[in-house]
């Protein structure tokens, strides 16, 4: 993992947050993430129980936003609910990904900032390696960047 540990301020949290359907994947990843030294942010839920996406959602983009979070992880049933939601805020940009190819175009074109994982159509190892690809790949900017400045509404 030095290829990615070289690319973070390792006290730079990586800001997570799930709701009900994304909770058992949240659990994993956190594991992981920290097992490989990284410092996660997890902003819930804490449970199976019916939980409504947006408030675990805004607060990890909130983070980002503020710069206490260097990227964002978003779970729900489908990444629809919590991609959306976090695409509200200014300078978020959450990309729904269920490939590893996906994830690194997300990144390498998109500058995405947020994750959002379709935890009911992908395998938790599925999962784990788009998060991968996702904080191993750089932007690319040039012409990318031109088209990611267009993206603010403000």
């Amino acid at each position: 993992m030095q290829t990615i540990h070289s690319q973070f301020n390792l006290f730079q949290p990586i800001a997570i947050g799930c709701d009900h359907a994304g909770f058992d994947y949240k659990e994993e990843i956190v594991k992981l993430l920290r097992s490989e030294g990284f410092n996660v942010e997890d902003f819930g839920t804490t449970s199976k129980d019916s939980v409504d996406y947006p408030d675990f959602a805004h607060p990890v983009a909130e983070a980002i936003e503020k710069g206490q979070a260097a990227f964002g992880i978003l779970l729900c049933g489908s990444g629809n609910g919590v991609a959306i939601t976090a695409n509200k805020h200014q300078n978020i940009r959450a990309a729904i990904c269920w490939s590893v190819n996906v994830s690194k175009l997300a990144r390498l074109h998109n500058d995405a900032n947020i994750i959002c994982i379709p935890a009911r159509f992908v395998s938790l190892d599925l999962a784990q390696e788009m998060i991968w690809k996702f904080l191993q790949t750089e932007f690319e900017g040039g012409r990318h960047a031109d088209r990611v400045h267009k993206i603010a509404c403000a």
